[in-house]
């Protein structure tokens, strides 16, 4: 069904768009790279050409290579957006150009009705055997599918940005998934050499959702004053083995980015607890500290501002490592209790999407479920919410001592 002469097209020239681009070619497809936007593709191509020149410049790539990547990619000029039409974006999009492609990979803006109306165009354009794969992060596969007369070829294809460093792809069939398309697309990542996880089609599948009590819980930490941001950074790094602390992660990623994931998470949960975003993350996206590219967010980044001092407390430290860690491992657990993922693909997901320094499983067994569970209950008396709950699969292999990856 897919294979190395498979034509792909990438509709969104954006940071995701063209680093999926930018793969496709480097595994030897011809890309059609499409957006609404008059000039996107053709910038988001020019992008793409400098980031080589940078792999050549460091001899990761030589200039033949080079070249003949760049050959593959051709950017799809829309005459309709050329035109200055006021038509829903979409639908400047020139689908017709992607009639030969064989896999479609979109990755346009995180609005429900705009990937719906661009799917069922798609769907009436490419040949029947065509994959229609999404790269949305928040939004259900399902819902994206839904009236598409291609649903059963509709899958999710979940990057990590960006797509040419991060090795993860979250691989996202919905109920009506054709099982042909998952394994179809299962084997093109390899191929892409890409480590794919299968996961169901569930709010933050499997990264966004487990990853949650990491940002979640550090914020509930610093609110109540048991420590300041810098300390809990230092002991996620140090102590913990991570390699951010969330403080610096969430400037990093955008203060707004992670704050709409957040939310979105909590209500595809029907407002789950265990999910609830935080009002101080709120406000600073509020304010428009957003983190790195505003200059300010939970740490300063302007010129002259001062970097707060950890408290270095090795036992203080300690029991904030464990405490995150303890509601991660719970969130990883109860993942797989739903069926979400594997306990192979949760470990794989967490360390190559999110740089983990092991998987969480893997972690409670070394740790044990007792004692992690012990944690857990020990913030479910302390302060009575249903968001310290334990998973009822750890309450199990804390009482028949039973490990999740053996």
């Amino acid at each position: 069904m897919l294979d190395p002469t498979t034509i792909v097209g990438v509709v969104g020239a954006g940071a995701m768009g063209r680093g999926i681009a930018q793969v496709a070619a480097t595994a030897g497809h011809t890309v059609l790279l499409a957006d609404a936007r008059p000039g996107a593709a053709s910038d988001a191509r020019a992008t793409i050409s400098g980031a080589l020149a940078g792999l050549v410049s460091k001899g990761k790539l030589d200039a033949s290579a080079r070249d003949a990547i760049l050959d593959r990619i051709i950017a799809v000029v829309s005459s309709a957006a050329e035109r200055g039409t006021r038509e829903p974006p979409t639908t400047l999009v020139d689908v017709g150009a992607l009639a030969r492609c064989g896999l479609i990979i979109e990755a346009i803006v995180e609005d429900l009705p705009a990937k719906r109306e661009l799917f069922s165009r798609l769907a009436a354009t490419v040949a029947d055997d065509a994959v229609l794969a999404t790269n949305t992060s928040s939004l259900s596969v399902a819902a994206i599918a839904a009236g598409s007369p291609a649903s059963a070829r509709v899958i999710g294809l979940h990057f990590f940005n960006p797509p040419p460093l991060m090795p993860l792809v979250e691989v996202v069939p919905w109920a009506g998934t054709n099982p042909e398309v998952r394994d179809a697309c299962l084997a093109l990542m390899g191929k892409w050499k890409k480590t794919a996880v299968v996961c169901s089609d569930t709010p933050g599948f499997i990264v966004n959702r487990v990853a949650r009590p990491f940002y979640g819980e550090a914020l509930r930490i610093a609110e109540e004053g048991t420590a300041d941001y810098a300390t809990i950074d230092w002991a996620m790094r140090t102590i913990g083995g991570f390699r951010m602390g969330p403080f610096e992660l969430m400037d990093f990623i955008g203060n707004d980015v992670n704050f709409a994931v957040t939310r979105s998470i909590y209500e595809g949960f029907f407002l789950e607890p265990r999910y609830r975003p935080s009002l101080t993350q709120q406000a600073l996206v509020a304010s428009g500290f957003l983190g790195r590219k505003s200059g300010r967010g939970y740490y300063d980044y302007r010129d002259g501002a001062a970097t707060p001092e950890a408290r270095r407390d090795e036992a203080a430290g300690a029991a904030i490592v464990a405490r995150i860690r303890a509601m991660l491992i719970n969130e990883a657990v109860d993942a797989l209790r739903l069926g979400v993922a594997s306990a192979a693909d949760i470990d794989t997901a967490m360390v190559s999407g999110v740089n983990y320094p092991k998987g969480l499983l893997a972690w409670c067994d070394e740790l044990g479920a007792g004692a992690v569970l012990a944690t857990i209950e020990r913030l479910h008396a302390e302060y009575g919410e249903e968001r310290y709950r334990p998973s009822p699969l750890l309450r199990q292999a804390a009482r028949d001592k039973r490990s999740f990856r053996s």
